[in-house]
């Protein structure tokens, strides 16, 4: 069975502003018609990356080709052959969808002749029709996130970028979304997604990357990153700890302390939670609460970081400072 080609592919790829490094080498393979996601918090370097893949910030070091092109040397050619859906709404919300859709095929120079149908075919797919000469700021959320997908399709990339599609949105239109990225899939599209959402990730991503600190920790599928933990896991909640962190049972092959909670990992914990229970009472463990469940994705990622996706969220002022800077260097290097 021959390789599948990458469609992007990123090498010690780095961005640095001033002494803080947001991407920290990155290497990274998105296999053509794959959905990718990069999955981590808020500040993990997630919107970075894809900002550098999509040649909205430029490079500190490293290496990047989209679609056979280098993001540096060419980056005329990469915009052409991207969709990019950014994080913040980027709609003119007092135009209708039809006006806002018309607008983006001149600025991709999508041919006259062809603008029309594209137009019906984008608000068909969103279905937006009936709502297609309405003004875009009476529109709910959800609708406002379809239409950003179909018109960054308007052109017909190659691939898709979508960061953090579904942030803000409500559990049922999340998932119509999630329905609308999964048909562009089907289409043969390469999509690419950020997002911190564990079920999201899970859901729609043959593969992840999990970011935290500008890096990539972990890299697999869904089954292939949970596997890492190698059993089931017990959470214990107690104002104990130390036992389990200082002589767990031999049958338990890892243990974690955080926030109050033991987490253990092992196999056929349904089977050993009586022994569990057991070790506990023994040495005077008071338990307030056991649950046993199959590892998470926040298993792994704890696992791998020590700490939860939760609480590696940057503060509301680190996230302002952070912004702020990735803008003002996007401005000097125009």
């Amino acid at each position: 069975m021959a390789a599948r080609k990458c469609t992007i592919s990123v090498e010690r790829l780095s961005k640095k502003f001033g002494n803080f490094e947001a991407v920290k080498e990155v290497d990274l393979c998105v296999n053509e018609g794959e959905i990718f996601g990069l999955l981590g918090p808020n500040g993990a370097g997630k919107t970075t990356l894809l900002s550098m893949l999509s040649t909205t910030m430029h490079k500190s070091s490293g290496n990047a080709t989209v679609n056979g092109f280098e993001v540096s040397q060419r980056p005329d050619e990469v915009r052409k052959s991207i969709g990019m859906v950014f994080q913040e709404n980027s709609l003119d919300i007092d135009l209708t969808a039809r006006e806002n859709l018309w607008f983006h095929a001149r600025m991709f120079h999508v041919p006259e002749k062809d603008t029309g149908r594209k137009i019906n075919e984008a608000l068909e797919l969103a279905g937006l029709s009936e709502f297609a000469d309405r003004e875009v700021k009476k529109y709910s959320g959800g609708m406002k996130r379809r239409l950003e997908i179909v018109r960054a399709l308007m052109h017909e990339p190659k691939v898709l970028f979508l960061d953090e599609p579904t942030l803000g949105l409500d559990p049922q239109t999340r998932r119509k979304v999630w329905e609308k990225i999964r048909e562009l899939n089907s289409r043969g599209m390469t999509i690419i997604l950020t997002t911190h959402y564990m079920d999201e990730a899970d859901e729609l991503c043959g593969r992840i990357a999990i970011m935290d600190r500008g890096k990539i920790i972990a890299l697999g599928t869904g089954a292939e990153l949970k596997s890492n933990l190698k059993g089931d896991v017990i959470t214990i909640e107690t104002q104990n700890q130390r036992p389990f962190l200082q002589k767990s049972p031999k049958f338990v092959k890892s243990v974690k302390e955080h926030d109050g909670k033991v987490f253990l990992t092992l196999e056929n914990a349904e089977r050993k939670i009586a022994k569990v229970v057991e070790f506990a009472r023994k040495n005077k463990v008071k338990i307030e609460s056991i649950t046993v469940q199959k590892p998470s994705l926040e298993d792994v990622f704890l696992h791998f970081t020590g700490h939860t996706i939760r609480e590696a969220e940057l503060d509301e002022g680190e996230q302002f400072a952070a912004r702020f800077k990735a803008a003002k260097a996007g401005l000097n290097s125009r």
